[in-house]
């Protein structure tokens, strides 16, 4: 074998060792990025989840805290309570007479009740007050019923779940307002009692009572790819069978404006 045979296999075996020490740097670049690409997913996915779970819970508090608003210079009373709840179910129906029809996600249903002014609620650009959807009520000077309709379901267009809400500027006619709100849990407090209860166990007189309502909501991320354990709005641990990202947050609300004291 001559010098330059023996060179040419020699430069052969670097090239080889170089290709595959090359191939494990790439391999191990490839591994890195996609775990710090799920990392990062995880993290955004996990930052909708808290965002769409605050911003539910702030919608709906902010409604409760307004619940049976009256002028001072109201020219007529509410001709029903401020809260009215349905459990698992959404509320349906007019004026005072309403019901509750059952809801596949088992989503508690909530109607807030209040008169609107100039002050209790933004105002269009033809000086009409306005509903949970911004559309115009009536004139702040006549003084409406404002009747706000709050339930969480699946959407047929997208099929994803969403907090939805129903007001008077186009009654029957629900839109929805945050994505990815899978369920809702109320609970509410009547006043001189501790017990939290659910709204089908309190009669058509209890609702004048109602003193705090506990708020509960239950969001759903993008899926994981394996199982996936969270606390749900009951307080028990929980496995996700579709392995998607949840997050429950609860909040507390005082309902300021109660009819009885």
């Amino acid at each position: 074998m001559t010098r330059a045979t023996r060179w040419r296999a020699h430069t052969l075996i670097e090239v080889m060792i170089a290709m595959a020490l090359g191939l494990l740097i790439l391999l191990a670049a490839i591994s890195l990025y996609r775990v710090q690409r799920a990392a990062y997913s995880a993290a955004a996915d996990a930052a909708r989840l808290r965002d769409a779970a605050q911003a539910s819970l702030a919608l709906i508090a902010q409604q409760i805290q307004i619940a049976g608003f009256v002028p001072l210079d109201a020219h007529d009373a509410p001709p029903a309570p401020g809260l009215f709840g349905c459990t698992a179910g959404r509320p349906v129906g007019a004026g005072v007479q309403l019901a509750c029809d059952p809801l596949a996600s088992g989503s508690d249903g909530l109607v807030v009740r209040y008169v609107g002014d100039g002050v209790s609620t933004w105002l269009t650009t033809s000086g009409q007050v306005t509903d949970c959807l911004g559309q115009g009520v009536g004139a702040a000077d006549a003084q409406p019923l404002i009747v706000n309709r709050f339930y969480a379901r699946v959407s047929a267009s997208t099929g994803e779940p969403e907090l939805y809400c129903e007001g008077s500027g186009r009654p029957g006619i629900a839109q929805p307002l945050v994505e990815g709100v899978e369920r809702v849990r109320l609970r509410y407090r009547l006043h001189g009692t501790v017990q939290w209860i659910e709204a089908s166990a309190l009669s058509a007189s209890d609702w004048a009572s109602v003193a705090a309502v506990s708020v509960c909501v239950q969001v759903r991320g993008m899926r994981t790819g394996r199982p996936v354990r969270y606390v749900d709005c009951e307080g028990r641990m929980t496995s996700a069978a579709d392995t998607r990202a949840r997050l429950a947050l609860r909040r507390y609300v005082a309902v300021r404006n109660r009819e009885r004291i």
